[in-house]
Order: structure tokens, then C-alpha cells, then sequence
């Protein structure tokens, strides 16, 4: 029998925690917005419940899970069914491709990898947003995985691991940048500025671009 997805049994729960933990949300759309490509055609894959794209201007969402494409339609993202190892889009047809907290919920990272070098144009960017497999957070959601209705599903990587994929795919690192830096138990305490760099962050943003 099919289990659900607890994106969609759990939608709801998913999407409050962004109020919840409302400075460490701004802290890492400030590190996205650090690394944002030229304006273009963006598309979001694995767009949640549009917490993201709403706030960056990303029209375009794929998403697999109704409850959450549901929400994320009521942000006023365009969304459309399917999964990150087979993008319904053509070849080089889009500028930005974002993944954002979906990478350690992927079946495949090699093929999602691949699949944005395909649809990118020569000269667009791939912009991955993810929290690390030995960072603080990384490491806490590990610990208590079990728990973790949406992360006993999780496979976290490291910094290195999804850099080497990336370029695998065939696209070249542009920048990082890294927030939530600090303990875990004072990450919401405030608004993390983003540095460069992504050997301290429980949130680190890269931005890959396709030659």
C-alpha cells in the first residue's frame, strides 16, 4: 500500500514553523537574497509551501505534494505537478532553477542535478539552499530523525558532497554563502547577516552556473 507523504498529511505543521521561527526564515532568505542571479525565467523545484518563492519574485513552482502545492498556489505561485529527477520543461529554456531546504529530500541528486543543467540556458544558474549534513542543525536533525515526521525521510550531504555533484552535472560554482552559524538553542534569537563561505553554517546557499 502507498504511505503518504508527510508533505502532504503534514502540511499545515510544516508551513507554521516558518512563524514559529520567524528570524531564522528572514536569515535565510537574507542568504539567499545574497546570491540571487539576474532577474529571468525562475522556477522553484520542491516550492513546499511558497515561503520562499513568494518572498523572491519566483513565479513558478514544481511541486509533488498536493497539500503543499495547495498552499503555495494560495501564495500566488504557479504550480506545477512533478518531481526534481524529471522537470516538465524543455531544454534551455529557463534562466534560475532553485532548490531550496528540498535537496536531503530528493530520491536522486545526481539526476535533479542533471535534470537543472538540462533545462538551463548557457549562461543560467542553479541556486541550492540546504542545511549540511555536519552542521549543528545537521546534526540535531540526525540525532532525532525518528521523530522527525518530515526528516526520518531525509538524506542530509555535505557541503562537499553537493558541491561534487554540481559540478558532475556539469555546472561550475559561483559563490556561497552560510547563516545560522551559532548554537542551535539561539538561532532564533535574531537575524543572522549571511557571510561568505560554508564551513559554519547550519544554512548554507550556493549558486552553480551552467557555461
Amino acid at each position: 500500500m502507498h504511505q503518504a507523504s508527510p508533505f502532504d498529511t503534514h502540511h499545515e505543521a510544516y508551513d507554521a514553523w516558518f512563524d514559529q521561527y520567524r528570524n531564522i526564515y528572514e536569515s535565510e532568505l537574507l542568504a539567499i537574497r545574497a546570491l540571487l542571479p539576474p532577474p529571468g525565467d525562475w522556477i522553484e523545484i520542491g516550492v513546499g509551501s511558497g515561503r520562499f518563492a513568494s518572498k523572491l519574485g519566483i513565479p513558478i513552482g514544481i511541486e509533488p505534494a498536493d497539500g503543499m502545492a495547495a498552499l503555495a498556489r494560495a501564495r500566488g505561485i504557479d504550480v506545477l505537478a512533478g518531481k526534481a529527477e524529471h522537470l516538465p520543461f524543455a531544454d534551455q529554456t529557463i534562466d534560475a532553477a532553485f532548490l531550496i531546504t528540498a535537496l536531503g529530500f530528493v530520491d536522486d541528486v545526481g539526476r535533479t542535478f542533471a535534470e537543472i543543467a538540462r533545462v538551463l540556458r548557457c549562461g543560467g544558474h542553479a541556486l541550492v539552499a540546504f542545511i549540511p549534513k555536519n552542521s549543528r542543525f545537521g546534526k540535531l536533525y540526525s540525532t532525532n530523525a525518528p521523530e522527525n515526521v518530515f526528516f526520518r525521510h531525509a538524506t542530509l550531504r555535505t557541503p562537499d558532497e553537493t558541491f561534487g555533484e554540481l559540478r558532475a552535472a556539469g555546472l561550475k560554482i559561483a559563490g556561497t554563502v552560510e547563516t545560522l552559524t551559532g548554537p542551535v538553542e539561539q538561532a532564533n534569537d535574531r537575524i543572522e547577516p549571511p557571510i561568505e563561505g560554508y564551513a559554519h553554517g547550519s544554512f548554507v546557499v550556493v549558486r552553480a552556473l551552467k557555461p
